[in-house]
């Protein structure tokens, strides 16, 4: 049996490089799933960035364009065809080398006036005035303190927008890096040495962040949030933190982890991030004694949870070895980003945190499902 080869007409050999350059292009229309981004920088320090990036993608659309373009041109124009004379023979020419010399380096210098000048604007001393902030990676989670503040939380970072956010960065174990990419670009924290950032968010908003080191088994789910807020916002957030944040919100307790308890389905985290909560400073009133509250309270302590955990969002203790649960019921995410922060996560994550997390510190307690969904309940119930 003999088969016709398959021959493409001119007319349609056009096709596949249309197709796989239309890929390409409508590949950049997707940008809105993937809210980890740098190209929608949102801070001051982030534009700098931004900008010398766009300047050296200019220069390169520029010259690639003009060198395939006239790569091009002599293909086509000057392919060789059957019977013609072997062309005549040149080797060097001043002229041409001097050229192709000199306008890469002029390129080169126009690249790296605003290189060496955004180097110097993300590298100068910070402002006096500004929110402090110690950053301190564990693995695999994050640890915010604001010593001005008195303040210690985990895996959310929140900050006012339009103030200078002064970071000092470093960790208790092995080599992390710091991403915000809406707000600045790497960092990298180290044990016994300190490292600083600081910027000043544009967008009120809620934004991933993600180590960019790795730094182990659970690299990937080392992320965090960083919620920016408007100053009146955020100035009620730290006032709610100093004045309840030890303290459970009134009913919490009683809507809390029942579900939980009854095997309700654990939900995974999604592409985008989830969205602001509102903050309010009102004052704490007193937590009814729900027998399930008041089961998880005793068995946080009896577990031994509390020698991991501190509850103490103001004042807390230093040297914690698991992440502040003062404010946990608040979060939107758990376990450095790997779980929503719902009923059934919160008891899974206490009751199997090997399964879902392998190589964190926690250990499995054997816990029941009950004592599971009481402990849940007991730090839904702090926010």
């Amino acid at each position: 049996m003999f088969f016709r080869p398959i021959t493409v007409s001119r007319r349609l050999s056009w096709l596949l490089p249309a197709v796989s350059m239309a890929a390409l292009v409508l590949a950049g229309c997707s940008a809105e799933q993937y809210p980890q981004t740098a190209l929608q920088p949102l801070s001051d320090f982030a534009r700098i960035g931004d900008d010398v990036q766009d300047t050296t993608l200019k220069w390169a659309v520029a010259v690639f364009v003009l060198v395939e373009g006239a790569l091009l041109y002599a293909v086509f124009r000057f392919r060789g065809k059957p019977g013609d004379p072997e062309p005549k023979q040149i080797h060097g020419n001043t002229t041409v080398e001097i050229l192709w010399t000199v306008i890469p380096a002029l390129i080169l210098a126009a690249i790296a006036v605003p290189t060496v000048r955004g180097i110097f604007q993300t590298n100068t001393t910070p402002p006096e005035d500004g929110v402090q902030i110690e950053v301190i990676g564990h693995q695999w989670w994050w640890e915010f303190r604001y010593p001005e503040l008195n303040i210690t939380t985990a895996n959310e970072l929140h900050i006012p927008v339009g103030q200078v956010v002064k970071l000092e960065m470093g960790t208790t174990d092995v080599v992390h890096s710091f991403w915000p990419p809406r707000f600045a670009g790497k960092r990298d924290v180290f044990p016994n040495r300190e490292t600083r950032l600081w910027f000043k968010a544009e967008e009120a908003g809620y934004y991933p962040g993600q180590c960019g080191e790795f730094c182990g088994i659970q690299h990937a789910r080392m992320a965090f949030h960083i919620r920016a807020q408007n100053p009146d916002d955020f100035q009620a957030w730290v006032a709610r933190m100093q004045t309840r944040g030890t303290q459970p919100v009134a009913g919490a307790a009683a809507d809390s982890v029942r579900t939980a308890s009854a095997g309700a389905s654990v939900q995974q985290p999604g592409a985008r991030p989830a969205p602001p909560a509102a903050d309010s400073a009102a004052p704490a009133t007193a937590v009814p004694q729900d027998p399930q509250y008041a089961s998880g309270e005793k068995l946080f302590a009896a577990k031994g949870c509390v020698a991991c955990h501190s509850l103490n969002v103001h004042n807390a203790p230093k040297g914690m070895i698991g992440p502040n649960l003062g404010n946990v019921g608040a979060r939107e995410w758990l376990a450095a980003g790997t779980l929503k922060n719902t009923d059934a996560n919160l008891a899974r994550w206490i009751r199997e945190p090997q399964v879902i997390k392998k190589g964190v510190l926690m250990p499995n307690l054997g816990l029941t499902s009950e004592e599971a969904g009481s402990i849940a309940a007991f730090l839904r119930a702090h926010k």
